[in-house]
C-alpha cells in the first residue's frame, strides 16, 4: 500500500488551481520523477474539473487510483495511491487536510493562490504519516487487529477439529484392538485350558 500524491486544489469557474501539493516519487527511478509528478498534478487537475462540487470519487488508472473529494465551497482534494490502499482511509485523510487547509488558508487566497504563495506546510507530514494505512487510522488498525484474530481463531479451529479427527481414528483403532485381544483372551484360554488336563 503505496500513497504517491496528496494534492489540495480550488475548482473555479473555468479553471482548476493547484494550492499545495505533495508528492512520495521515490519508487520511481530518478529520471521518471519530475515526468511522474507533473503527470499527477495534471491527472489531479482533470479530475478535480470533471467532478461536481460536493462529490466524492474513485477514478481508477491502470493499477492507481485517484480519489478526490470536492466540496461544496470549491475546495477539492485528491490522493493517488496504489490500488491496495483502503478508499476510506483515503477519503478519511482528504476530509482532514481540507477541514486544516481552510482553517489555515484564507478563502481569498484560494482563486489566486499557487503552491509558492499558499502558507501551508502539513501536506508532506500527512503523506508520509498516511503512507501506513494502519498506523494513521485507527479503525483500519482495529480491523487488522481483527482479522488477525480471525486468522488465529480460524488455525485454532482446524487444530480443534484434527486432533478430534485423530481422537477418532484413536477410538475406532482401540475398538479394533479391544475386538482383537477379546479374540486373543479367548484363544489363549482355549489353549491353556488343553494344557491344564495334563
Amino acid at each position: 500500500m503505496k500513497l504517491y500524491s496528496l494534492s489540495v486544489l480550488y475548482k473555479g469557474e473555468h479553471k482548476v488551481v493547484l494550492l499545495k501539493a505533495a508528492y512520495d516519487v521515490s519508487s520511481f527511478s530518478f529520471f521518471q520523477r519530475s515526468s511522474v509528478q507533473e503527470f499527477m498534478t495534471f491527472t489531479s487537475q482533470l479530475i478535480v474539473e470533471r467532478s461536481a462540487k460536493g462529490s466524492r470519487a474513485s477514478v481508477k488508472e491502470q493499477e492507481y487510483l485517484c480519489h478526490v473529494y470536492v466540496r461544496n465551497d470549491s475546495l477539492a482534494g485528491v490522493v493517488i495511491a496504489d490500488s491496495e490502499y483502503p478508499p476510506r482511509v483515503a477519503f478519511t485523510l482528504l476530509e482532514k487536510v481540507l477541514d486544516e487547509f481552510s482553517k489555515h488558508v484564507d478563502r481569498i487566497e484560494w482563486p489566486v493562490g499557487s503552491p509558492a504563495s499558499i502558507q501551508y506546510t502539513a501536506l508532506d507530514d500527512h503523506l508520509s504519516r498516511y503512507q501506513n494505512p494502519r498506523e494513521a487510522d485507527p479503525m483500519t488498525r482495529v480491523q487488522a487487529e481483527l482479522d488477525e484474530t480471525k486468522i488465529i481463531l480460524h488455525n485454532t479451529m482446524e487444530s480443534l477439529l484434527e486432533r478430534g479427527e485423530r481422537l477418532d481414528d484413536l477410538v475406532s483403532k482401540s475398538e479394533v484392538l479391544g475386538t482383537q485381544s477379546k479374540a486373543f483372551y479367548k484363544t489363549a484360554r482355549k489353549q491353556n485350558s488343553c494344557c491344564a488336563i495334563m
